[in-house]
């Protein structure tokens, strides 16, 4: 499995709207596309000048279903997100190899 992590630095101002936007909209929009069984929403707690930061995670089914994604839904997906806060955010993405995943059970 493949862990695709996208960290955002969103504006204090906008930080509401924009959790709004991603569990009402953008994360339902993704999921929708196939490629992805899970995702999570993490805030990062750490000192950062002019921002609350974020990493959104999803696990992709396979390399190949991430590469679909990028491919075929990830562009016009990026697109709208920056048409609503494009200037409010900043962001970089991550692609993660999952070696080993497990819960904690009695």
């Amino acid at each position: 499995m493949v862990l695709y992590s996208v960290t955002v630095s969103v504006n204090p101002e906008k930080s509401g709207d924009w959790l709004h936007f991603m569990r009402k909209k953008h994360i339902p929009e993704i999921m929708a596309t196939g490629a992805f069984r899970d995702w999570k929403i993490c805030r990062i707690h750490a000192e950062e000048e002019g921002g609350e930061s974020y990493s959104v995670q999803y696990v992709a089914h396979d390399g190949n279903a991430l590469e679909h994604y990028f491919v075929h839904h990830a562009p016009e997906l990026r697109k709208d997100h920056e048409a609503h806060f494009g200037q409010h955010t900043v962001a970089f993405r991550t692609i993660l190899s999952i070696l080993d995943e497990g819960t904690s059970r009695p």
